[in-house]
């Protein structure tokens, strides 16, 4: 049984957005039995309050972050994410309204969404942000059709190059940031090199595949790293769950070689592969985008 806020919005997004075929699975939900009960319900509050103040209707609700990608801190913020329509009229306008809703932030709640029509354009250039927060295994609220229908045509039509030179260029910027002092490295900074990584491992171990896992220990055990690696990195993460978010360490040896040997890797492979426009990318996601606000000639729900 969802919470009264949850079901209002997911009757909401039946009835106005979502594809016939959809309107018997609309609701995702899907939060760990430890998660923060009072932390949930003031996210349920800020997410039901925004949708009201903003005339948008969100499709997905996900957690990011290092709760998601499964090595959070004890005092880990809340990075919530979103994607979200609004009403047709909204869009034909003369002053559209913005593609992204952010809430203020407060040191403990981080929560803000971009519009799909947004979210498309940056999945068609490599952005692998929106591909994250659709593996994402913390889900507030919004539609699992919608999600398995934009997720698989990621996997259609991503391109791998652009998703490795993400990584690349990603944990590249964070290993000069945090180890240059090997002597105390930010714990919070050492996962965010060592995720890129293993990504880029995952790509190379994955020749056909183009969206590596979100969920990091997940993307460890599908990259099967050497054994003395996949033992550290599981002790960082119970080392981090005991850790402030400003916790430091000491650099092992091993973390630091299989960190830079992936760099390479990734560095030598780049030239070969070139980036290649997916025929009818563009077209498919015109109509996705059209589906989901209403305007495919009658094959979406009128809205009221």
């Amino acid at each position: 049984m969802l919470p009264p806020c949850l079901e209002r919005r997911a009757t909401g997004l039946a009835q106005r957005f979502l594809p016939r075929e959809a309107l018997a699975n609309t609701s995702l939900r899907h939060i760990p039995p430890d998660f923060s009960a009072e932390s949930l319900r003031e996210i349920d509050r800020r997410l039901t309050d925004l949708e009201c103040q903003e005339d948008a209707t969100l499709l997905l609700a996900v957690e990011s972050g290092s709760r998601a990608w499964g090595f959070a801190s004890p005092d880990s913020d809340f990075d919530c994410r979103f994607i979200f329509v609004r009403r047709i009229e909204r869009y034909l306008s003369l002053s559209p309204p913005r593609d992204v809703i952010e809430l203020p932030t407060d040191g403990v709640f981080d929560i803000n969404g971009w519009d799909l029509a947004k979210t498309l354009k940056l999945m068609l250039k490599g952005n692998v942000t929106a591909l994250e927060w659709l593996q994402s295994p913390i889900n507030y609220a919004g539609s699992e059709h919608f999600r398995d229908e934009l997720l698989a045509f990621a996997r259609r039509h991503t391109s791998r190059d652009l998703v490795a030179r993400h990584y690349l260029y990603l944990g590249l910027r964070q290993r000069r940031a945090c180890f240059s002092d090997r002597a105390s490295v930010p714990l919070k900074r050492l996962f965010y090199a060592l995720r890129p990584a293993a990504a880029l491992r995952w790509l190379r171990l994955h020749p056909q595949g183009n969206v590596p896992p979100m969920h990091f220990p997940t993307l460890m055990a599908e990259t099967s790293p050497p054994p003395e690696i996949r033992e550290l990195v599981a002790a960082l993460i119970a080392e981090k769950a005991r850790t402030h978010e400003l916790g430091t360490m000491i650099l092992p040896e091993a973390i630091s070689c299989f960190v830079d040997t992936e760099f390479d890797a990734a560095t030598r492979l780049l030239g070969q592969e070139r980036n290649r426009s997916t025929f009818g990318a563009e077209e498919e996601a015109n109509a996705l985008l059209r589906r989901w606000i209403g305007m495919d000639g009658g094959r979406s729900v009128a809205i009221a």
